[in-house]
């Protein structure tokens, strides 16, 4: 996602969601969820992403679709990144783009840097 409408429509899905869970959880709980449990809820699937993974290489075993649990969890991941980022009142939008053009300038000074020397025949 290179292009900032594409990020800001994610962004605004998952927060629609997330809306959706909070009508829940202070019908069933009478609050909604801090900021340490939608961390603890990111931490968990992030560490189920891990076993995905290792059921993808075989050496985990899962009941159920592999690829279809990691393709959810890692879209799920991205859901609550958007979350915490609106609770941390961080603009991910902007957030992502000015992280993208530093790592890209740092990535592209150490290539030039490190470029191979042809040695003289």
């Amino acid at each position: 996602m290179t292009e900032s409408g594409n990020l800001a429509s994610a962004r605004n899905e998952a927060l629609e969601v997330r809306r959706l869970y909070e009508i829940l959880e202070q019908r069933f709980n009478g609050e909604t969820w801090s900021l340490h449990e939608l961390m603890l809820g990111l931490s968990n699937d992030v560490g189920y992403i891990g076993r995905l993974i290792l059921a993808q290489d075989g050496t985990w075993g899962i009941d159920g679709d592999s690829e279809a649990e990691l393709k959810h969890k890692l879209a799920e991941t991205l859901w609550w990144v958007f979350v915490l980022a609106e609770r941390l009142d961080i603009d991910i939008d902007q957030a992502f783009t000015d992280t993208m053009a530093n790592i890209r300038t740092g990535l592209n000074g150490t290539i030039a840097r490190t470029e191979p020397v042809n040695p003289s025949h």
